[in-house]
């Protein structure tokens, strides 16, 4: 089974996409791994959308079983070919905003996302991109845009309710049930 997570960030994808590997006994992939170099602190500097391709089709293309979370809009419309089934997880803003939030403070600690600290404006930018994805303005990653993109997928597309328990989103994922 080649399996694609994706859905808004915050919404679970690399929780869920870790989860089903591990049950699966599959390869995980996550997208950040590909659309970013490695720098620290990260998520500064994107790989050019050729050399994302090359590598993650590289890894994906001959295996016969791989979980692969993350967001591919507007770069990877290549792969979809390889894909058996695409999961949409769906999580309200707040919800995924208060998810980032917490990540932030742990990835870069609770004093540098704070009011004057290093990380504290690029925080806030990135928050309130994250909470930019329901808008119809939004020209980037955003729910229009991911609906467009999952409609022309050539396999099944799940969506389903990504604040459920990861287990229950495990257990629809391999039977199936939105």
């Amino acid at each position: 089974m080649r399996l694609h997570i994706t859905g808004a960030s915050g919404s679970g994808t690399t929780t869920l996409g870790r989860a089903l590997a591990q049950r699966l006994a599959a390869p995980h992939f996550d997208s950040d791994d590909f659309f970013w170099r490695p720098t620290d602190p990260p998520y500064r500097e994107k790989l050019s959308a050729p050399d994302r391709q090359r590598l993650l089709g590289e890894l994906l293309g001959e295996r016969r079983t791989w979980v692969l979370s993350g967001s591919l809009d507007g770069w990877g419309d290549q792969l979809a070919a390889l894909f058996d089934l695409v999961v949409w997880l769906d999580v309200p803003t707040e919800i995924r905003v208060a998810r980032l939030a917490a990540r932030e403070r742990v990835r870069y600690g609770r004093t540098a996302v704070a009011p004057g600290g290093a990380q504290y404006g690029e925080c806030r930018a990135f928050l309130a991109w994250a909470a930019s994805y329901e808008s119809p303005l939004n020209e980037g990653r955003s729910r229009h845009r991911h609906a467009a993109w999952l409609a022309g997928l050539p396999c099944p597309v799940l969506k389903l309710a990504g604040n459920q328990p990861t287990r229950a989103l495990v257990r629809a994922v391999l039977t199936g049930v939105a």
